[in-house]
């Protein structure tokens, strides 16, 4: 049986969910065990979650539902009562099943609320009578953009990763052959210019659309913006006075003499054959990070090193 191994991401996810299942539950054992004591009693219970409301930091939502499932208080919010919730029918919602297996507290996968369309997570603890039988079930309803973030930052994982793209394209690729682009006539000349606009100018990510003729550029004065450069502006080496003088970025981790080597693959991957052939590719100095982009619609994306390291062979076979 085949495993699958958790990404970087999902491993951040699932330290993320743990931290905060952790850091709610002694409230959830505390405000379950104080609504087991007044379970027939609705305005009791209702008291008991407005006073736990007015001191939490987090919490959008409280209620109680009887063993069945069923919500037996009105929906407690930071602001007041929302009304007309009574007997309303949760059991089947996602974040009830894993009480109905056998988890006495835990917190949800995140989903989009119903009401207001945001991401949101629900903590359920199990409400127990003195002699450990479920009584009923507490919940607490969270919207993800109020809780704090308390995993370390998320950093992308930088193995080879290999996207297929639209059937369409792939079961037609037979049918079709690169056209010579404006850019392909003076790839080289494109080539010494965007290496220059990295090491000297403070363009951190280059990405070249050799089919379309144009470059996509995103400098480290203006990270949150791209420049688009077409063919005209990519043929003249003039455009270097429209960009100041930067050293090659202090962040890089790709050495200055990888990029021209990084360049030339892109250029060999292109001419290579003319039924599959680059479309686009990119570099990330930062990240280290090669983007491809196939006429067959297959992207890849990995190390600069490991691309370096991929001999036409193993591109196109023997």
């Amino acid at each position: 049986m085949n495993v699958v191994k958790e990404t970087r991401l999902q491993k951040t996810v699932k330290k993320q969910r743990q931290i905060l299942k952790e850091m709610l539950a002694e409230s959830m054992v505390r405000l379950a065990s104080a609504c087991a004591e007044k379970m027939d009693d609705q305005k009791a219970l209702e008291k008991i979650l407005a006073d736990e409301m007015r001191v939490a930091e987090y919490c959008k939502y409280l209620w109680v539902l009887d063993r069945h499932g069923i919500q037996v208080t009105e929906t407690i919010t930071r602001t007041g009562t929302k009304t007309g919730q009574i007997g309303r029918d949760r059991i089947a919602r996602p974040y009830m099943q894993p009480a109905l297996k056998g988890e006495d507290y835990y917190l949800s996968e995140a989903y989009i609320s119903r009401n207001r369309k945001r991401p949101s997570l629900t903590a359920v603890k199990c409400i127990r009578d003195k002699d450990g039988n479920i009584t009923g079930y507490l919940g607490a309803d969270f919207d993800l953009r109020e809780l704090p973030h308390t995993a370390d930052q998320y950093i992308e994982d930088k193995n080879w990763l290999q996207v297929k793209g639209d059937p369409a394209i792939r079961s037609s690729l037979f049918t079709q052959q690169r056209i010579e682009s404006a850019m392909d006539a003076r790839i080289d000349d494109i080539l010494s210019l965007v290496e220059e606009l990295i090491l000297a100018r403070g363009v951190f990510h280059a990405k070249l659309h050799f089919s379309s003729s144009r470059a996509t550029l995103w400098r480290v004065d203006n990270p949150y913006s791209y420049q688009i450069l077409n063919i005209d502006e990519l043929t003249d080496p003039d455009i270097m006075l429209a960009f100041p003088h930067r050293e090659y970025f202090d962040k890089a981790i790709v050495e200055p003499e990888a990029i021209g080597k990084v360049f030339r693959q892109f250029k060999s991957l292109r001419f290579a054959d003319e039924t599959i052939y680059l479309r686009a590719g990119s570099l990330n100095v930062v990240n280290g990070m090669v983007g491809l982009n196939f006429s067959c619609d297959g992207s890849h994306y990995m190390d600069y090193r490991e691309f370096l390291d991929k001999s036409m062979a193993f591109w196109f076979g023997g």
